[in-house]
């Protein structure tokens, strides 16, 4: 299996925006059946919840993760430039491991009540399809958000559902 989500999430955001005074962490509702993982705090000024969900014999089919960032006061967030950096680098890291990795345009979409952009990679092994994955970003006064969730092909297209629900469930 690819080097499963070591790679996936990507904290050139977080090297990106300039941080401050922490804050209360956004919620969010994980799809039933998923396993919440306890996460170190990246720092006082970062939180990050992470879920994931696995198949019958325990291992990682699909990965999301929710990253708060505090902005310094004052700083303008560059989301569209954060978010072709967090690309890039996602389909750097998965053509240093022998793959090949296309991304959708950054357009317009929703983060819980904020407006965001977001793309979506498709990653392939020889032409088959093997992982997709989509990064979605918004800013709102002094925090930064980056809701990113990926997976094999064929678990991310059935976990269609699930995604669309813990993203309307978010509180930012």
């Amino acid at each position: 299996m690819i080097r499963l989500f070591k790679s996936l999430f990507v904290f050139s955001f977080l090297s990106l925006v300039a941080v401050c005074a922490s804050a209360d962490e956004p919620s969010i509702t994980w799809p039933a059946g998923w396993e919440v993982e306890a996460l170190p705090p990246v720092t006082a000024q970062v939180s990050r919840q992470r879920a994931v969900k696995n198949d019958a014999n325990g291992n990682q089919v699909m990965v999301m993760e929710l990253t708060m960032t505090q902005v310094e006061k004052g700083h303008q967030v560059n989301l569209q430039g954060v978010l072709l950096e967090m690309r890039k680098s996602i389909q750097k890291d998965f053509f240093q491991g022998g793959y090949q990795s296309v991304c959708n345009k950054v357009h317009a979409a929703t983060l819980g009540s904020l407006s965001a952009l977001e793309t979506t990679c498709t990653i392939t092994e020889n032409g088959r399809h093997v992982l997709s994955q989509t990064l979605v970003a918004a800013v709102e006064a002094d925090k930064a958000y980056v809701l990113s969730y990926a997976g094999q092909a064929e678990v991310y297209k059935a976990s269609a559902d699930e995604i669309v629900a813990a993203r309307n469930s978010l509180k930012l």
